[in-house]
């Protein structure tokens, strides 16, 4: 793994730096989520909102036209049974999406102390203590 110190980092904050570009093609919340359940195959639409049951029909349709509009996505076959697929590009851009998904499961007792923490500052705040 790369080494980046504050003064080697690349600068995310440079539209044309290659980290930043990479965040801007996935980190979302979804993109991920629907590269990842598109890599068993091509899906229907309702495919995919069944894999995705907590994506909204609005956000999952958001997702995949940005997908498609990055070259992730590509919507094969007629109007009424087309199916999205990936891109040569979005197997590419999987591959790191996929090593996140090894670290989490290696890591899903960090990440469950991480949702702990989240739901006990919730509550925090919301004055439930």
């Amino acid at each position: 793994m790369a080494d980046y110190s504050a003064a080697t980092s690349p600068c995310v904050m440079d539209e044309n730096c290659a980290l930043r570009r990479t965040f801007d093609l996935i980190a979302d919340r979804w993109t991920p989520t629907v590269l990842f359940t598109l890599s068993f195959g091509p899906k229907r639409y309702s495919e995919l909102q069944k894999a995705i049951p907590d994506i909204s029909k609005k956000m999952l349709t958001q997702t995949l036209r940005e997908g498609g509009r990055n070259g992730l996505v590509e919507r094969a076959g007629d109007a009424a049974r087309g199916e999205y697929r990936l891109t040569e590009l979005g197997r590419k851009v999987l591959e790191p999406v996929l090593r996140l998904a090894d670290w989490a499961q290696a890591n899903e007792a960090v990440l469950g102390e991480v949702a702990a923490r989240r739901r006990a500052a919730l509550r925090a705040e919301k004055g439930g203590g």
